[in-house]
């Protein structure tokens, strides 16, 4: 502290903190300030007993979207991951199309076409505007208080920026949540002055960017060069609820296409504003138009206050509400539990579920995964518990449900895999259909076991919409509404918290605006220039004791042997032991590695490398050893797990021999128990390696074969399991694995 403090003649460069917010509070970089725009209800009031929400004045604060889309267009820190005109990505292998990133899609291409066929606009760089909104509780136990946010980011950023919130995700506005009496709670006339209310309110925020929109402004972009930009209205990032008060739908149908609420999965064609329009035209009376179109006739969507714009063409998929939460946790789990309370009876089938609990609870722990101690039988429920529930849900359940039950989990996974791809191909999409087919026929054991009488539900309809969608506007992890909810905890959820919870929401403004002040001063510093474990030693015996491997030195000895003859034909455990190089030195212990690798479809760094601890520990968090299993690269000329092997990790140590340094890992191999995966699950199956004698299978590697770490899930069966397994016995206690490609995207494509 002394060195740092002598730097600033022996005093720090800020006295306090109000210091330091004084000099943020006087940066001019990334200075959005925020305007407050008041709104009162003026349509008819009663004579007697007005409702109180019709005297009230509703507050919506917003900063100038225009000016922030400037300062994203401007980001140095962009530089290689920005879009300056829309394309089509072809596979140069076979030519076949494939879609990324959002100017990838056709919706870019086709917008782009009408402006060039304007003169005014002819040439200009098109700039789409993503927007995003979703209500959020900051704290249930004290007031429930709720906020309304709303972001925005351009379409132009690469989706994987997008994802890492590197300022490309920003917050506009605060919406206005109107509140009444319980007496008034549920009159119509209060639900359509909210509805009205939220559109009335972004057509205001948005309005600065309509001139723009028709006429080009000249505007300096993330390369340093100055573009002639056209900004238009970009896809709506909302969950189910919020699509059709965007749309202004009824509720159980689809704001994309005419299906009806009661037979959605018999299509219907697609919802445009001209159509819409056209039937309100016709002076079609309201009733018909709410029960035969799902039509709410006495709102205007704020979209057709802008040019180009239709909102049931620009809103967006949502795997997190659609998938995740709706046609998995909300749907496909529920439905298991209601089928088993239905087949064996309640008390039966609260004991089943309780061993599916127990056998979630035993899943062996590995990096990014959520574990459920107590099993799935909680109420409150987040977005990540559901994403971690569908990586271990399928051994969980094997034994207890019918094969059609674990298909039907099986194809809506995959289907949730393949399209959370980063790259989505052509056969991509053929593989989509096919898992969405499927997920249709085998979810009839729903209803032939009488546990739903139908399937018309608006978020697994939704997934006919998908490959469309995907052709519209690229792939949709970059537009997902689990991008705005994690958004919420920087933009909302923290400077709330920050508060002192008086008035609160001044504060947050002014967080979220000093934070803005330092990300642009940090890329402009960067600009200029001006930002320029622990190891133990062990000997070989030591070693050994300690892991409980005898014949280590022998194992050293066969791993020197591969090393340093890397030709020789022989297997090294087949050379006489005089023969193979002696290494009689110390070892260098470590109880982790960490692998770095390309995961672009998974949350990740800087390239889309991900990086990832694998542990060896002989002691984890005071309980007990802790050993991940990992993926050994084998033959890299094979895909898949063909070309992979499973091995358990027993410690990790390196050594120097003829003063080369040799960084190893002591693995137990697994060996795969059919040159297929599992028919059933789509998981391959492995069991401990061991010899004719019946001792396990242990091998010195080079740490450069490990590719990354591997989950394995036990092979349950039909019985129940022992009540004393935890989750730390897992890999000890059961004779084979699944090996879990559900953990991640990433193990999706290698272990499918």
């Amino acid at each position: 502290m002394a060195a740092q403090l002598s730097k600033h003649n022996d005093s720090p460069p800020f006295v306090d903190h109000k210091d330091l917010h004084k000099v943020i509070d006087a940066t001019q970089l990334g200075n959005v300030p925020w305007q407050c725009l008041s709104v009162q209800y003026t349509g008819e009031r009663p004579e007697h007993d007005t409702p109180p929400w019709m005297g009230k004045d509703y507050e919506v604060w917003y900063r100038d979207p225009r000016v922030m889309a400037h300062n994203m267009l401007a980001n140095t820190t962009y530089k290689g991951e920005i879009d300056y005109a829309p394309f089509r990505e072809y596979d140069s292998s076979d030519d076949t199309r494939q879609w990324k990133d959002f100017m990838s899609g056709d919706w870019a291409w086709q917008q782009a076409d009408e402006l060039s066929k304007d003169p005014n606009t002819h040439g200009s760089m098109f700039v789409p505007i993503i927007l995003g909104s979703d209500k959020t509780t900051v704290s249930v136990g004290t007031g429930n208080n709720k906020y309304y946010p709303l972001y925005a980011s351009i379409g132009n950023v690469h989706n994987n920026v997008r994802r890492a919130h590197r300022d490309a995700l920003v917050i506009i506005g605060f919406l206005s949540i109107p509140k009444t009496t319980r007496k008034y709670a549920h009159d119509d006339s209060f639900r359509l002055f909210r509805r009205q209310l939220f559109h009335c309110s972004l057509s205001a925020i948005l309005s600065t960017l309509k001139p723009v929109m028709t006429k080009y402004e000249v505007l300096r972009c993330a390369d340093g060069h100055f573009r002639r930009i056209i900004f238009s209205l970009g896809p709506y990032i909302a969950d189910y609820e919020e699509q059709l008060v965007l749309s202004c739908t009824v509720k159980n149908w689809c704001p994309k296409c005419l299906a009806h609420r009661g037979d959605l999965d018999g299509g219907g064609i697609p919802r445009t504003r001209e159509h819409t329009d056209l039937l309100v035209r016709e002076n079609i009376d309201s009733d018909t138009l709410w029960h035969e179109f799902g039509i709410v006739s006495a709102l205007v969507p704020f979209t057709n206050d802008f040019p180009r714009a239709d909102i049931h063409q620009l809103i967006s998929f949502d795997l997190l509400h659609q998938l995740v939460k709706g046609a998995f946790k909300d749907h496909l789990v529920d439905w298991v539990l209601k089928y088993l309370k239905l087949t064996h009876g309640t008390k039966r089938g609260e004991e089943i579920m309780s061993d599916i609990d127990h056998r979630i609870a035993a899943v062996a722990s590995f990096t990014g995964l959520r574990r459920f101690p107590d099993g799935c039988g909680f109420k409150q429920w987040t977005g990540n518990d559901s994403k971690a529930l569908m990586k271990v849900f399928i051994p969980a359940i094997e034994g207890h449900v019918p094969q059609d039950m674990v298909h039907a989990f099986r194809a809506l996974l995959e289907f949730c895999y393949i399209a959370r791809r980063d790259v989505i191909t052509e056969a991509s999409l053929v593989q989509l259909s096919d898992a969405l087919t499927r997920f249709h026929h085998y979810c009839q054991i729903f209803e032939t076991t009488g546990t739903v009488p139908h399937f018309s539900l608006p978020r697994q309809h939704s997934m006919t919409h998908y490959a469309d969608m995907i052709r519209l506007f690229g792939a949709p992890n970059g537009l997902c509404s689990s991008i705005t909810e994690s958004k919420h905890i920087k933009a909302v959820k923290e400077p709330w918290r920050w508060s002192n919870k008086h008035n609160a929401l001044g504060q947050m403004l002014l967080t979220n605006q000093r934070l803005d002040k330092l990300a642009a001063s940090r890329w402009d510093f960067a600009a200029r220039g001006m930002l320029v474990g622990s190891v133990l030693s062990r000997a070989v015996a030591a070693l050994a004791d300690e892991v409980y491997v005898p014949h280590l030195r022998c194992f050293i000895r066969y791993f020197l042997f591969s090393q340093l003859f890397p030709n020789d034909p022989r297997n090294p455990e087949d050379v006489p032991a005089a023969s193979c190089p002696r290494h009689e030195g110390g070892l260098y212990v470590f109880n982790s590695a960490a692998t770095t690798f390309y995961a672009p479809s998974d949350p990740s760094g800087v390239g889309s490398m991900r990086r990832e601890q694998i542990r060896a520990c002989p002691l984890w968090r005071n309980v007990s050893p802790h050993n991940d299993c990992v993926f050994v690269n084998t033959n890299s000329d094979l895909e898949g797990m063909k070309g992979l092997e499973v091995a358990r990790v027993k410690c990790f140590f390196s050594f120097k021999f003829d003063w080369v340094t040799y960084p190893c890992a002591l693995v137990q191999w697994f060996d795969k128990v059919s040159d297929c995966a599992d028919e059933d699950t789509g998981m391959w199956i492995v069991r401990p390696s061991v010899h004719d004698d019946g001792t396990p299978n242990f091998a010195v590697i080079h740490i450069d074969t490990v590719y990354r770490a591997a989950h394995l899930i036990p092979v349950y069966g039909p019985d129940f399991i022992a009540d004393d397994i935890k989750y730390f016995h897992s890999y000890d206690a059961f004779r084979s694995f699944y090996v879990n490609k559900f953990a991640d995207h990433h193990a999706f494509e290698i272990a499918s």
